[in-house]
C-alpha cells in the first residue's frame, strides 16, 4: 500500500557458546579436595551435547579449558567438536576466577598455553576468548589483540553476581577463609549490571581496539537469561521458564538487540549421570528432563533468531560498523 513504511525484514542473529568448564573446575572453585587428579566427563558430556546440537541442525561456539585440551585423554572428545563443524575460543588454560590478580606475564602465559593446546587437539586456532568467572582486565584485553584475537565474550551485565557468590560460599563447608578470599570477586560486582547489552570496542593502547560480545541478560531488568538460569527458573514450573524466556527476546528484539547466548555443561547432566557437583543448582533435575528444556528453549530461540556460532556473530558486527567505543 503507497504511503506506508515498509516492515523491516532482517532478522536478528543470536549466537549460541557453551563454556566447556569441566568436573575438576567446578571442584576447584567450591574448595573440594580431589580436583588437582582433573576428573572429567568430556566423553559423555560431548556426546550429549553433539547430538543435540545436530538435532536442532546449531552450530555452535565451545570455549576449551586449555588444561582439558593438554590431557590425553580428552583429545578424542575435543577433536569432535571440530570435526562436527563447531568453532571453539579460549577460556584460559588454568580457568582460576581470580585471573584479575595475575601478572601480566602470567596473563600472556595463561592464554598462550591455552591457544596452544586447543589448536594442536582441535586442529582450530581460537579467535574468541571468555575469562573464567568473567575475570576481565585491560591487560587481558592487550594480550588478546597482541595475540591476533577478533573479540572477547567476558562481560556478563547483570546485577546479581554478589548473590551468586553467597550462593557458592553458603554451598561450601569445606572452603576456608584464604579460598574465599582468592574467590571475592567471582562473578563480579554489582556495578556490572551498568554495562552495555550491545557490542563495543574496548579502546586500548593508542588506537587499538578489540571486539566485546556481552553474554546478554534482560534488557532493562539485567536478570540473567543465559540456560543455568532456566533451569534454575524450571524448577518451580517449566511454564514460568518459558515465559520469562519469551520476555527476555521480546524485549531484545524492541531494542534490536542480538543475543549471546549462554550455555554450561550442568544444562545437559543431571545428577543421574553426574554424581560430584550435587551443591550445583538442578543437580537433582534428571538429564533427560534437562535436554527437554532445552530442545524447548532452542527452539524458541530459532523462532525469532538466527542462530549461529560467536565467531558469526563477531564477524557480522565487525562488518557493519558503527560500533561504540569505551575505555578499557
Amino acid at each position: 500500500m503507497l504511503g506506508l513504511p515498509m516492515a523491516r525484514t532482517d532478522r536478528l542473529l543470536a549466537s549460541i557458546s557453551l563454556d566447556l568448564d569441566n568436573v575438576w573446575s567446578y571442584m576447584r572453585i567450591h574448595g573440594d579436595q580431589g580436583w588437582e587428579s582433573h576428573p572429567s566427563y568430556l566423553d559423555p558430556l560431548i556426546e550429549i551435547v553433539l547430538e543435540r546440537l545436530r538435532r536442532h541442525g546449531t552450530r555452535i561456539t565451545v570455549f576449551i579449558v586449555g588444561q582439558d585440551a593438554a590431557i590425553e585423554r580428552n583429545a578424542g572428545a575435543l577433536k569432535r567438536i571440530t570435526a562436527e563443524g563447531h568453532d571453539v575460543g579460549n577460556h584460559s588454560f588454568s580457568h582460576e576466577p581470580w585471573f584479575h590478580t595475575y601478572t601480566p606475564d602470567k596473563v600472556e602465559q595463561e592464554v598462550r598455553a591455552a591457544e596452544e593446546s586447543i589448536e594442536r587437539v582441535t586442529g582450530v586456532r581460537p579467535r574468541g576468548y571468555r575469562a573464567p568467572g568473567f575475570s576481565l582486565t585491560p591487560e587481558t584485553l592487550r594480550v588478546l589483540v597482541r595475540r591476533g584475537y577478533t573479540y572477547d565474550c567476558s562481560t556478563f551485565p547483570t546485577f546479581l553476581g554478589p548473590l551468586a557468590r553467597a550462593y557458592y560460599f553458603f554451598q561450601s563447608d569445606s572452603m576456608g577463609e584464604g579460598d574465599k578470599e582468592q574467590r571475592k570477586e567471582l562473578f563480579g560486582s554489582a556495578k556490572e549490571g551498568f554495562r552495555d547489552l550491545q557490542p563495543y570496542y574496548w579502546q586500548l593502547d593508542g588506537d587499538t581496539r578489540l571486539l566485546e560480545i556481552p553474554v546478554t541478560t534482560m534488557p532493562i531488568a539485567r536478570v540473567p537469561i543465559h540456560m543455568s538460569y532456566l533451569h534454575y527458573l524450571a524448577m518451580r514450573s517449566t511454564t514460568v521458564a518459558m515465559a520469562y524466556l519469551r520476555t527476555a527476546i521480546e524485549l531484545c528484539k524492541l531494542r534490536r538487540i542480538e543475543p549471546s547466548f549462554l550455555l554450561h555443561p550442568l544444562d545437559f547432566l543431571g545428577g543421574d549421570v553426574e554424581s560430584r557437583l550435587g551443591f550445583f543448582p538442578g543437580m537433582s533435575v534428571a538429564t533427560e528432563r534437562k535436554l527437554g528444556l532445552f530442545d524447548q528453549v532452542m527452539d524458541e530461540l530459532g523462532r525469532h533468531f538466527k542462530l549461529v556460532d560467536m565467531q558469526t556473530h563477531a564477524e557480522t558486527v565487525l562488518g557493519r560498523g558503527a560500533l561504540k567505543v569505551k575505555a578499557a
